[in-house]
């Protein structure tokens, strides 16, 4: 994890590899970012004159590196863009700071030290640049760097190793001995690590993560950080009566698990219980996945990761909150003793199911995990799933849906994610569409109407949710796992999407602002 310092230094005097300022996007060309001043005075005042000589114009995402002048410590300066100037002064957007510093730091890449002197003049600003920086310098490399693993375990790799993530970000222009300044940067540090925790889970490939190992890693974290946590392997399962987490994974090898984590605070009012889809990896199972849609089904555990980490993050954090994650963890493999379509399942419930498609699958581990966390009464249940690809076709690979059987709930959701920084949208849960799982065989199908095919997903949840509990259920199909170019500070690969929304949902439920 990199390092983070809030740093009493100034820019000019910083000893780093790199400086970091802001330039925006103004209607006569680039303006320096607060934070800047320093620098821009070893360039006599001209360094937004050199940055437009070079093309630069302040536009979000742009990056701009230059020999550093000669007053500085540092050797380079790396200007970001923030994009358009904004309408008061210093009131930069906190997503635009997130990604600026997680743009800058991604170039920082096999850097040692660099300093951060973007805007930072309030607790809001410092935290954004803070998470932005972190969340951008991470890489997933555990499985380079060409070390033979026959080899005596002393003999050295040949392998020229992968270039390793900046390792120490130096936040200038905070306030390095104000309590407020200290507690928010301690904050982004616990979110972010258990946020970069999940994208290695997410990144982690299925012949190393399985249900057993996922659960062992849920497991030690516990430990760690005081959470109660329980497993229930395949014996407790066919013991509970988990027909559907049994069911999804009866045609693999390596049997389901669901794992319970337990934060609880001695003076907590509230329990929030979250739920997230752990398949570790999705074939479709008979209904077998077409060629191309298979490669990166690893993914298909990311709304478990989100879950496991923002149960972690809550218990770091101490919140006064009680937080109780429920990991639904399965293969969906094909094999002769996969579920086949047309098979009845009965659900933990007691409710029947038709399987129409085994690749319709994550609803049903759902359903039996969020008829388990009803039971325990919580004040609200949230479940977190790479659900539909419907839901990708509907709003894209960035944004994450939002439904609920509250429409307040779902506004608050949909409004702590925007606050974040994680686009979401609300999705409605339309009556008229319940009539389509509608079975002969069977108290419900897993499949529906093929329109709307995410809304119907929603409703079936809906259906193994406790009389008079509120839930939400979020689809984060689309920007859980990222194929392209990384921008700001999304990596390739496992996002953790939806995990900073979880954590402020748990902050909010903790501090009474959400009835």
């Amino acid at each position: 994890m990199t390092a983070l310092t809030l740093s009493t230094a100034g820019a000019a005097t910083l000893r780093a590899d790199a400086l970091v300022v802001g330039v925006a996007k103004g209607a006569k060309g680039p303006v320096l970012a607060p934070g800047s001043e320093a620098v821009d005075k070893a360039f006599d005042g001209k360094l937004a004159a050199v940055l437009a000589t070079l093309g630069a114009t302040g536009a979000e995402g742009e990056l701009t590196k230059l020999p550093a002048a000669s007053g500085l410590k540092a050797p380079v300066v790396v200007a970001v863009g923030l994009g358009p100037v904004p309408d008061k002064e210093d009131a930069y957007d906190a997503e635009a700071l997130r990604r600026a510093a997680g743009t800058a730091a991604r170039a920082l890449t096999g850097s040692k030290k660099a300093g951060f002197a973007l805007p930072a003049g309030t607790v809001e600003d410092a935290a954004a640049v803070a998470e932005g920086a972190l969340l951008g310098a991470y890489a997933f490399t555990a499985y380079q760097g060409g070390e033979n693993k026959l080899a005596p375990k002393d003999a050295k790799s040949k392998g020229n190793g992968p270039k390793l993530p900046l390792a120490e970000v130096a936040l200038l222009g905070a306030k390095p001995r104000d309590k407020a300044y200290k507690a928010a940067v301690e904050r982004a540090q616990a979110l972010v690590e258990e946020i970069n925790r999940a994208r290695d889970l997410i990144n982690t490939p299925p012949n190393d993560l399985y249900p057993e190992s996922f659960a062992a890693v849920a497991a030690a974290a516990g430990k760690e950080h005081g959470i109660k946590v329980q497993v229930l392997d395949e014996k407790a399962l066919v013991k509970g009566g988990f027909g559907g987490l049994l069911g999804v994974g009866q045609g693999a090898e390596r049997g389901p698990r669901l794992v319970k984590l337990a934060y609880t605070h001695p003076k907590a009012e509230k329990t929030l219980a979250l739920v997230g889809k752990g398949i570790t990896y999705d074939s479709g199972g008979i209904s077998l996945k077409p060629a191309g849609h298979n490669e990166t089904m690893k993914c298909d555990m990311a709304g478990a990761a989100a879950v496991f980490a923002a149960v972690v993050a809550a218990a770091r954090l101490g919140l006064k909150v009680n937080v109780t994650g429920w990991l639904a963890l399965a293969e969906n493999m094909p094999s002769g003793n996969a579920t086949r379509p047309g098979d009845v399942l009965r659900m933990y419930s007691g409710k029947t199911v038709e399987v129409l498609n085994t690749d319709a699958e994550g609803r049903l581990v759902l359903a039996d995990a969020l008829t388990r966390a009803s039971e325990e009464k919580p004040d609200a249940i949230v479940d977190v799933a790479t659900l539909t690809g419907a839901m990708v076709l509907a709003l894209g690979n960035r944004t994450f849906g939002v439904m609920a059987n509250d429409d307040a709930f779902r506004t608050s959701i949909h409004e702590i994610s925007e606050e974040v920084g994680e686009p979401s949208w609300p999705m409605p849960l339309p009556a008229d569409l319940r009539a389509g799982m509608d079975s002969p065989t069977a108290d419900i199908a897993n499949m529906g109407e093929r329109m709307g095919g995410a809304l119907v997903a929603g409703l079936f949840l809906k259906e193994f949710v406790g009389e008079g509990i509120t839930w939400a259920h979020l689809d984060i199909a689309g920007p859980a796992f990222h194929e392209g170019a990384p921008y700001g500070y999304t990596p390739k690969g496992g996002t953790g999407s939806s995990i900073r929304t979880l954590v402020r949902l748990a902050e909010h439920t903790a501090a009474g602002d959400l009835g």
